[in-house]
């Protein structure tokens, strides 16, 4: 019997991930479930001055330390505490503290790119996508990034004109076809909620009778 169940939750920027995960968090006991934010994993870029960190395709598969994320899920699947990252949206860098995360038997990952990366893939016991129109999703990007993460709302579009949109197109969206749940129009879809917390529900009723 294994130690946690990792459920992967991918989707393009302001498509309703985190909606789906608080979801699933409500749903399950709070001391059995931890989540972990790609978006912590974006690269350390302490080497360089803030105008060219400013300037960094944040949507690339190359922005994030998947190293990292990749090590860190396989200590939580092997019962082990990690110092997950903590990153800087308005300086464009990670901070110099970190996070102590405590490994629990339900684990939710959540990012744009999770599914683009077969070794991240292989970890995830359910693979779901976030599905949801485009003009909905730099609405709610640019309402997050100017309420959040301290940008002006021209920097936004610009930003999602020159990165997002393409990456999502090169990217995100190709990697759909890689999940197990596809769940439409940002995440308040109850059906499919309560079906992927029934397998986890399942998965620590299983643990417990185990143990």
């Amino acid at each position: 019997m294994k130690n946690s169940i990792i459920i992967g939750i991918a989707g393009g920027s302001g498509s309703g991930k985190s909606t789906v995960t608080d979801e699933l968090k409500n749903l399950i006991e709070e001391d059995k479930v931890t989540i972990i934010e790609q978006d912590s994993y974006y690269k350390d870029q302490s080497s360089l001055p803030y105008e060219q960190r400013v300037k960094t395709n944040y949507d690339h598969p190359f922005a994030f330390d998947n190293e990292l994320l990749i090590k860190h899920l396989k200590m939580l699947k092997n019962n082990e505490p990690i110092e997950k990252p903590i990153y800087d949206f308005e300086k464009h860098n990670r901070k110099e503290e970190t996070k102590l995360i405590i490994p629990k038997e339900v684990i939710i990952l959540e990012g744009i790119l999770i599914l683009t990366e077969e070794e991240i893939r292989n970890l995830l016991d359910i693979k779901v996508f976030v599905d949801t129109d485009s003009d909905v999703r730099i609405i709610r990007r640019i309402l997050r990034d100017i309420k959040e993460r301290g940008r002006s709302l021209e920097s936004v579009i610009l930003q999602y004109m020159s990165t997002v949109r393409p990456a999502h197109l090169q990217f995100v969206e190709p990697s759909k076809k890689y999940a197990d749940v596809i769940i439409p129009e940002g995440g308040y879809n109850k059906v499919a909620i309560d079906l992927i917390n029934t397998k986890v529900q399942a998965f620590l009723k299983e643990k417990e009778n185990n143990n």
